[in-house]
């Protein structure tokens, strides 16, 4: 275990910067997890990080000590700090202390959509990507794709709020989502509260490329014309729409449904 007692060493100056910057964090392709769930995750489904970077009081977490005895049993790089210079690297309150450097999975975008997908166009809140993406994986959706506008993947709000969809997950970014549309191989569905179709009266027993947009705007009008179906979900009450997480969650659990009702 190396340890760093100054502010002014050349690795942890680094370090700093990623966990200030999503800019410094793309331009290196690495990320930070924070905290132990994260942490353990990517151990379980990814393997080794690049870094594990631990607090003196997260040595006196058990969690955090087991971790990092996992770590080392592979002889795997730790890095201890002072709790006074791994306070700015984390943005998590109250954490227990410790940190994983990894690096950012880069999946190549296949030539046409044929597997269960969801598209994001631009959208932006972090926490409705993260949740997203969490809904994704628990319906056993496993690829996203994400228009520039979106919130970025792999940054310390989105990462937090997936609980390590992630890692199942592949995620790719900057993409130009009408083209992936227009060469679709299965069903695509925009979600739009103008839809004349009902979410309910759509076949989803196949595989389907789910598309969803910006918080106020909704999906792009490109996209919607591009997509297959235009659906909306039917509701209740005096609200004019549903948030774009819980639609999400809405569509790919029907698909769910549909999908279970089909093989029982």
């Amino acid at each position: 275990m190396k340890t760093i007692t100054s502010r002014d060493n050349a690795q942890y100056k680094e370090l700093k910067h990623l966990a200030t910057s999503a800019h410094a964090l793309r331009k290196a392709g690495r990320t930070l997890l924070d905290g132990v769930h994260l942490c353990e995750t990517w151990l379980q489904l990814r393997g080794q990080p690049e870094q594990c970077i631990v607090s003196d009081s997260g040595l006196r977490h058990p969690e955090v000590v087991a971790l990092v005895a996992k770590l080392e049993a592979h002889h795997g790089r730790v890095l201890q700090l002072p709790d006074a210079l791994y306070e700015p690297l984390s943005q998590v309150e109250h954490g227990v202390g410790i940190l994983f450097l990894v690096e950012m999975p880069r999946p190549a975008v296949p030539a046409a959509l044929a597997a269960n997908a969801v598209l994001l166009d631009n959208v932006q809140d972090p926490g409705n990507v993260g949740s997203i993406l969490r809904s994704a994986a628990a319906a056993g959706i496993g690829e996203v794709y994400c228009s520039p506008g979106t919130a970025f993947c792999w940054s310390p709000k989105v990462l937090r709020a997936a609980m390590g969809a992630h890692f199942v997950l592949e995620i790719h970014e900057n993409v130009a989502l009408a083209p992936l549309l227009e060469g679709a191989k299965i069903a695509t569905l925009a979600t739009s509260g103008y839809a004349k179709q009902k979410l309910y009266d759509v076949d989803l027993k196949r595989p389907v490329a789910w598309v969803f947009g910006h918080e106020g705007q909704g999906v792009s009008d490109e996209l919607l014309g591009l997509a297959r179906h235009q659906v909306v979900i039917p509701h209740l009450g005096q609200v004019e729409s549903l948030n774009v997480a819980a639609c999400a969650a809405v569509c790919f659990f029907e698909q769910v449904r549909q999908s279970q009702a089909r093989a029982g």
